[in-house]
């Protein structure tokens, strides 16, 4: 299947992933989300995801961020955590894999990551009354957003460039989606949350997926 194919399959999962939120059709998304996620994972084999280090490690995150995609589709205290500590797993593997292709702070990346870290903290801050027994596993997830995001900022692009500006966009994207998560099970659940977050991660995936033909 070329990638073209891949990503048409994988807009239209999540498009009928939408719809099953939208409806609460439980069976329909139990379809929908795995295949969405398959499909990112099928995208970066496709892009020769196996050919290097720094393919492989975005291979191990996809894998555990599809894991975490399955866990979450339950409800339950037992299987979020569950799928939170597969998210943690993938974002620090992302993590590794930006740490292949360093190319070392300059003043883009600090700037950067004084503002991821801003914006991290505002919306922790935000989120901070509603998390109850959770407020110390959701700010330890959030350093770890917080890390990798910034170290996607001091990449090497396949020019020589730095950033490699397909995977900090896939890093950002991915970071930001997981606002719409945080709100959805710790604020107030509504259609809303899943809108904008579900296409943003799935996008940002695609992103990081396509990101290893390097």
């Amino acid at each position: 299947m070329t990638s073209g194919l891949i990503l048409g399959f994988g807009a239209a999962c999540v498009t009928v992933l939408l719809f099953a939120e939208y409806r609460a059709r439980d069976w329909l998304g139990w379809l929908a989300k795995p295949a969405a996620s398959a499909a990112f994972v099928a995208l970066a084999l496709a892009s020769g995801g196996l050919g290097s280090v720094y393919g492989k490690l975005i291979l191990t995150g996809l894998a555990f961020c599809m894991l975490g995609d399955i866990l979450l589709i339950a409800k339950g205290r037992r299987l979020f955590l569950a799928g939170m500590g597969a998210f943690v797993l993938g974002h620090l593997a992302y993590a590794c894999a930006f740490a292949a292709i360093w190319a070392g702070f300059d003043g883009l990346s600090i700037i950067a990551g004084f503002a991821i870290a801003l914006a991290i903290g505002v919306t922790l801050r935000r989120l901070w009354p509603y998390l109850g027994a959770f407020r110390a596993p959701v700010a330890g997830y959030c350093l770890i957003i917080g890390v990798m995001t910034a170290m996607s900022l001091a990449t090497t692009s396949p020019s020589g460039g730095a950033p490699y500006w397909l995977a900090a966009a896939g890093a950002i994207g991915f970071a930001a989606s997981d606002i719409a998560v945080a709100r959805d099970q710790y604020v107030k659940p509504a259609f809303i949350n899943r809108l904008w977050g579900l296409p943003l991660y799935y996008a940002a995936q695609m992103m990081l997926a396509a990101s290893v033909s390097l």
